[in-house]
């Protein structure tokens, strides 16, 4: 339930931040700046969540950041009704990545207290589904407040309800104790986690090549213009355009069940890689609504392949003590690619 929430409640904040933003000022830069003024805390702070979810309560943290955000969620519908300079928003986002970025390694360590090891890798691929099935009813959902109701506040509103409920919904998480043998090579070095990854060199592979794979070819911050000044489809039709992401990646989590990528783990990721750059130069260059759902379909099912892979390798070969630093570095990585890329 919580992480249903959240990724709903994100989905639904982002096509109505990106539509609100758009329509105010008509400058695509305007969006990029959205992306970054939400990775540089990430980046900043993402390694200090890392060593305060191996040193503390994993599930105490998670309940401190999303009160926290359910809080900052009241500022940002405050700068809509208010109509104050969009500073204040980029100021609340930014307040808003902070607390992702201390509370994302614990919601991401937590994970292997909350299931058997024999049972991860299915684990991974739940979340996975849970996650899209959020990130593909979400956008719709957005794009149909402000497509047909027209108003900003409610969708904000809807956020506000779901930060509540991701709230409360994590005090019913109950983790189990992690076993002495689990936690024997405990080091409370700050930078453990990057010294981790640059010794396992398979994780630091995964996680590079879904990097710039998405940081040059990311487009989901520039979907308010191809929606508004390419498709002529509106609010409505860029809420549409997110959600077929997700529901290419629900399909492949689903083809994913009864043929795990871990068998072939490299060449499925390499192949998932290219199929994402070629769908993403046809979006690009499509001018067609259909061409272009199809296009955002593809992308979404072979972006859930590296993602599959990548969550399984890090969670998988990393020890409990240190899985919120290596999770933190995990986290930086995805944001340098993700909103980044959308500059």
């Amino acid at each position: 339930m919580s992480l249903f929430a959240r990724a709903f409640s994100r989905q639904i904040e982002m096509v109505t931040l990106g539509v609100y933003v758009y329509d105010r000022t008509s400058d695509p830069l305007s969006l990029g700046w959205l992306g970054l003024v939400q990775a540089v805390p990430m980046i900043l702070f993402a390694l200090a969540g890392g060593h305060l979810a191996d040193r503390f309560s994993r599930k105490s943290i998670m309940l401190i950041t999303f009160a926290a955000q359910t809080g900052i969620t009241l500022g940002l519908i405050f700068t809509v009704v208010g109509k104050v300079p969009l500073v204040w928003m980029y100021a609340f986002l930014a307040a808003e990545s902070f607390c992702q970025a201390l509370g994302t390694p614990a919601r991401a360590a937590i994970v292997p207290q909350l299931v058997p090891p024999r049972d991860f890798s299915n684990a991974v691929m739940w979340n996975s589904s849970i996650f899209q099935l959020a990130t593909m009813t979400g956008p719709a959902v957005g794009g149909l407040l402000l497509g047909e109701a027209k108003s900003t506040v409610n969708a904000l509103a809807v956020v506000l309800a779901c930060r509540a409920v991701m709230t409360l919904s994590t005090l019913l998480l109950h983790p189990r104790s992690i076993p002495e043998s689990e936690t024997a090579t405990q080091n409370d070095d700050f930078w453990a986690g990057l010294s981790f990854l640059w010794r396992r060199k398979t994780i630091l592979a995964a996680i590079s090549l879904d990097m710039f794979a998405v940081l040059m070819g990311g487009v989901t911050y520039l979907l308010p213009v191809f929606a508004e000044d390419i498709l002529h489809v509106g609010a409505t039709g860029l809420g549409f355009l997110r959600s077929a992401e997700a529901v290419g990646a629900v399909f492949m989590a689903m083809l994913l069940a009864h043929s795990p990528p871990m068998r072939r783990a490299g060449r499925n990721m390499l192949l998932a890689v290219v199929g994402f750059g070629v769908a993403t130069i046809v979006f690009g260059l499509s001018r067609s609504f259909v061409l272009s759902l199809a296009m955002m379909f593809l992308i979404g099912a072979f972006d859930n392949i590296s993602v599959v892979v990548r969550h399984t390798l890090v969670q998988s070969l990393t020890p409990d003590s240190m899985r919120g630093r290596v999770s933190a570095v995990n986290t930086i990585f995805i944001v340098v690619s993700n909103d980044l890329g959308g500059l």
